[in-house]
């Protein structure tokens, strides 16, 4: 049991002084471990492997933040919480910078050999793995690394294998020639959700291929003219009726001067262009269906690095985009080409290279995707069984893609992944796929080709388990896992993958909630890029706001789904809250010196500010408990930061004040300890979103247990339910607010003192006000206090309605009375809007019998305020206007 700590508070907020050295304590506390003997309910998150690619960007920090978020709230609660790290090999990208360091020296990976090469790179992977970790510390998060995973490790790699293995012996993995998307730069075959499409400005070149017979000409377009050396056939529609005649028949191709056939496909859009398609099947998948339909001939005329080869003739050697411009030069002079036709159109671009992507005929390996699809679609149809998207919409968008997905290119030209465990025998070809290699190795060959990174990623959640250990406990006890907090834009990448072989391998879900976010864009809502240079570093923001005014941001500034504006602006007001909490906190902290927690004592005499804190600190526990278990962070936000701001510093710490300054030590005492309660209990609910402030105050509080990271999380106490001195708060705050308005409006100070005449509606609210009259004369300044029922406004005084009484402010000499009338007319007319309003709502049939009884009651409630309201301001004005 821990007393209070007599370390008094810098008197100044400075984050960097109270960050620094914090994460390290609590790591050496062990306070993010899991703790699986413990006999708690299990809640499990696996983070989103960062790329060991470069540095942590703002949408890293707001995913994690979100993780931390749940991670630390469900410990505090009782879980035994996992939040389990790990990285991302990231293939193609790791490989590129790798590459582009060895250019920078003048050597390529050839030089170097296969071996050398992976040795550099993962060297490259423990430099950058370090950086991350260093920003995880900075950022806070809670990560249990004593269970951190690398996609590449052993255990992953055997789990990736295990996969591969039966996938193939399912015959859901083939291997194939099939057109893929080539990117010439990388020379790696990518993916359909690799390949970004731009909008391009190129043009439609119109040729005229020459029927072989001499008859005549077939007209065709093509975007790429380029392709045509591999031309092999020539299509028509076969009900197409100006070409019946000629499906059979050959026409020559230009340039080349081979004989090509003319053949029938439904494929081809009678109503589009001339209503014939050159057909290039080593260039284009859909020349490749049709090609197969009609054994045409696969013509590759491109090397892998996008330079024309030997079957390209005279091309041959030139740049894909060169033999473009050359070869429309030498139509133009042969007169086949005869028009060209300006033409936007979606160019495909390699999402790590940037380079255009091109089709291009290979050899490659696929996943069959669709019995995979249709397993993880049955399991979104189960309710208990299926992944709920927050917010569901985007469950649709999961949906869709799902149910046209297409088989998956899951072979890349790479050296750094996990090598594709398949052999082809020296002599034979024959194919062997296993976990290891034929017994007699020294006859076969391994395929040199590795996976494509999400491969593997898509096993994360149960790879990092154990699996195919299914006897494992951390995999029997934590998957499924609880979360995935990821954004909008890897739907397709990761998170389907990661159902789908989910179901697929363990049988069922691998994350009972997947919470989406949106990106973070700059303050006019652009993405943040290299090209727009508006990218914000997090490390940067937090050298200058600390980590707490980063998160909180990040937290609170959108709701789930949506995108994120970042202003420093933004940040600097959340630093300005970290400062409030900071100063209100040394001053509860200075009028309980010395305090230990077991003489925190709440049976005392509680006055009405403690009562009604002590209320307001329930409905805070409850809407932020609620709002948290929904995802509804931005609410839990705001609900927070009003009860600190508005509530606990505004009225109740300056109420306190009375009796902390008094004489009586019975009084003191109990402000004490409900100082001393809500400040911890407050400090609680604040934690999950900001770490660092949180632990700083909570340890110089009467405290028990070691880290506010294992402290119990707060919860509702029926015993601390005062509503009807709540509500009598709400009126002495509702008077305060008004005098202090009024003296402002005729520029009185508040030092001035001058009368204050409060008539109350009845006996009861007036025995209340005299019961607390002591907060009114010290918050209001009055020469004189008047409360009763039924009284006479004095004459030239200034009014204000509030629920249950009207004040009045005789002022003789600063009060003009036209102004006052225009004042009260203007009052007169925001209450009868708010009538009429509520009004309205109340005599809607649907809204009354809809909406849950308490709102509807809340409501009338509103009404009866409001019309009493009025017609006070309405009886105000009539003496008023006498005068």
């Amino acid at each position: 049991m821990t007393e209070q700590q007599n370390l008094s508070m810098p008197t100044k907020y400075d984050p960097q002084s109270i960050e620094t050295g914090r994460y390290e304590w609590w790591l050496q506390g062990k306070f993010f471990e899991a703790q699986p003997e413990s006999g708690k309910q299990p809640y499990s998150i696996v983070i989103p492997p960062p790329n060991v690619t470069g540095k942590l960007h703002l949408g890293h920090a707001w995913d994690t933040t979100l993780q931390d978020i749940l991670i630390r709230m469900k410990r505090m609660q009782g879980y035994d919480a996992l939040w389990l790290p790990g990285m991302d090999h990231a293939g193609i990208a790791t490989q590129a910078k790798v590459e582009e360091k060895l250019r920078a020296d003048g050597i390529t990976r050839y030089d170097l050999g296969r071996e050398k090469f992976l040795e550099k790179t993962w060297e490259w992977k423990d430099e950058y793995a370090s950086h991350i970790r260093a920003q995880w510390a900075k950022l806070g998060l809670a990560l249990d690394y004593s269970r951190e995973r690398f996609t590449l490790d052993e255990g992953l790699s055997d789990a990736v294998k295990e996969v591969f293995v039966k996938l193939y012996e399912k015959g859901l993995i083939y291997r194939g020639e099939r057109i893929i998307n080539w990117d010439p730069a990388a020379k790696t075959a990518l993916s359909d959700i690799e390949v970004i499409h731009k909008e391009v400005e190129g043009a439609f070149y119109h040729m005229e291929y020459p029927l072989a017979d001499g008859s005549g000409k077939l007209r065709v377009a093509t975007t790429r003219p380029e392709t045509m050396l591999g031309d092999s056939g020539v299509a028509v529609h076969p009900e197409d009726e100006r070409y019946k005649h000629l499906i059979g028949k050959t026409v020559i191709l230009p340039i080349v001067g081979r004989e090509i056939p003319i053949v029938a496909d439904t494929y081809v859009d009678m109503e589009f262009g001339t209503g014939v398609v050159k057909m290039t099947p080593a260039h284009d998948p859909n020349d490749f269906e049709v090609g197969n339909r009609h054994n045409l001939e696969r013509i590759l005329v491109m090397n892998e690095d996008g330079s024309m080869n030997d079957l390209a003739g005279k091309y041959a050697g030139m740049d894909r985009f060169e033999c473009r411009k050359q070869i429309v030069k030498d139509l133009q002079e042969a007169g086949v080409l005869v028009e060209i036709e300006p033409h936007v159109h979606q160019v495909g671009h390699s999402e790590r290279s940037g380079a255009v992507v091109e089709p291009y005929l290979s050899a490659q390996w696929f996943v069959k995707m669709g019995p995979l699809a249709e397993e993880a679609l049955q399991m979104q149809k189960q309710e208990n069984e299926k992944v709920n998207f927050i917010p569901n919409r985007f469950e649709n968008t999961y949906n869709r893609w799902m149910e046209n997905i297409h088989d998956w290119c899951i072979s890349r030209q790479l050296w750094w992944g996990h090598q594709i465990p398949a052999w082809y025998h020296n002599e034979t070809g024959e194919i062997y796929v296993g976990k290891d290699a034929p017994s007699d190795a020294e006859n076969w060959t391994q395929d040199e080709d590795v996976l494509d990174t999400w491969f593997s990623s898509a096993l994360w959640p149960f790879s990092t388990m154990g699996w195919p250990d299914t006897e494992n406990e951390e995999f029997k006890r934590y998957y499924p896992t609880s979360a995935l907090v990821t954004g909008y834009d890897i739907i397709f990448f990761w998170v389907s993958r990661m159902i789908f072989q989910g179901k697929e391998f363990t049988g069922e879900r691998p994350f009972k909630d997947v919470l989406i976010h949106g990106l973070i864009r700059d303050g006019e809502g652009r993405k943040m890029s290299k090209s727009l240079g508006n990218g914000v570093d997090p490390m940067e923001v937090i050298d200058q706001y600390g980590a707490d005014a980063l998160r909180y941001f990040l937290a609170t500034g959108s709701s789930p789904g949506q995108d994120l504006r970042y202003t420093t602006e933004k940040v600097e007001s959340v630093w300005n809250f970290a400062n409030k909490i900071w100063n209100a906190s040394r001053f509860a902290l200075m009028n309980m010196e010395g305090m230990t927690y077991e003489e925190i004592d709440l049976t005392g005499n509680l006055n009405v500010a403690d009562k009604w804190i002590l209320t307001r600190l329930n409905e805070t526990i409850e809407r932020v408990t609620a709002l948290s278990d929904k995802y509804e962070f931005g609410e839990v936000g705001r609900e927070l930061y009003n009860f600190i701001w508005d509530d606990f510093c505004s009225w109740y710490i300056e109420m306190a004040k009375l009796p902390l300054y008094s004489e009586d030590e019975a009084a003191k005492k109990t402000t004490r300890s409900v100082l001393a309660f809500v400040l911890d209990n407050t400090m609680r609910l604040l934690h999950p979103m900001m770490p660092f402030i949180t632990e700083e105050i909570w340890q110089h509080l009467p405290h028990e247990g070691d880290s506010i990271t294992v402290a119990a999380w707060p919860t509702v106490k029926k015993e601390f339910n005062f509503a009807q001195d709540a509500e009598s708060m709400k009126l002495l705050t509702e008077i305060i607010r008004s005098v202090r308005n009024i003296r402002a409006e005729v520029n009185t100070p508040m030092s001035k003192k001058v009368p204050l005449t409060i008539s109350a509606n009845e006996e009861l609210i007036a025995g209340i006000l005299e019961a607390n009259k002591g907060y009114i004369e010290k918050f209001c300044n009055p020469e004189t206090l008047t409360i009763g029922t039924s009284l006479e406004a004095p004459a030239q005084s200034m009014t204000a309605v509030v629920t249950g009484a009207e004040i009045y402010l005789p002022l003789a000499g600063l009060i003009n009375l036209d102004e006052e009338i225009s004042r009260l007319e203007k009052e007169l007319e925001k209450w009868a809007k708010e009538v009429k309003l509520v009004n309205g709502k109340l005599s809607n049939e649907k809204f009354v019998s809809k909406a849950p009884e308490s709102l509807v009651a809340k409501e009338r409630e509103k009404l009866a305020e409001y019309e009493e309201k009025h017609e006070a301001v309405e009886k105000r004005l009539a003496e008023l206007r006498s005068m």
